[in-house]
């Protein structure tokens, strides 16, 4: 079975993409995202961006579509995967990598090149905030003026984040807790 989301702007305003109906997969409600993306406005176009824990993709297909010049999404369920390479194909979006791997552990590996804007959208209740922001510090991932973005249920302690990363913005729509920080 398979859900349907909204494109909320830029190239492909208004398209809709299919997602898998994968247990835990929540994708990012559309107030949050375009919450997120007016935050972002200014900072996305021609900018490298890497959706780390990818569900539906909305997320990357969102800033792709913004004008980011590149987009890299990391999903590791077979399923949802094959919902993203198909939404990919449909929107004929050259600009978007995706890759089947875990994000835990391809993030451990020192990173080729370091990203402008980092989407972390981790499953709720799993405690991968934490692995995944040492690892984006440590490994190369980001580097002084990328813009994180950290989604986690709303009500959840979020777990201590390097000292070089100040909270530009933050909110929470019904369960979701979303912060933007930037690396200094």
């Amino acid at each position: 079975m398979t859900r349907r989301l909204r494109i909320i702007g830029g190239e492909w305003r208004s398209r809709k993409i299919s997602f898998a109906a994968v247990e835990g997969l929540r994708p990012t409600p559309d107030r949050v995202r375009e919450t997120l993306f007016n935050w972002l406005q200014f900072s996305i176009s021609d900018k490298r961006c890497l959706d780390v824990f990818a569900g539906s993709g909305i997320l990357g297909i969102e800033a792709a579509s913004r004008g980011a010049s590149s987009v890299l999404l990391i999903e590791n369920d077979s399923e949802a995967c094959a919902a993203i390479a198909a939404a990919i194909e449909m929107l004929g979006a050259e600009r978007l990598e995706l890759r089947h791997a875990d994000a835990i552990k391809l993030l451990e590996t020192p990173a080729n090149q370091a990203y402008d804007i980092v989407f972390v959208d981790p499953p709720f209740r799993k405690n991968l905030v934490a692995g995944t922001v040492e690892r984006l510090e440590t490994r190369g991932w980001v580097l002084p003026g990328s813009k994180i973005y950290i989604e986690a249920q709303a009500g959840a302690r979020l777990v201590e984040l390097p000292g070089a990363w100040q909270m530009l913005k933050s909110g929470t729509a019904g369960d979701v807790a979303y912060y933007l920080y930037e690396k200094n």
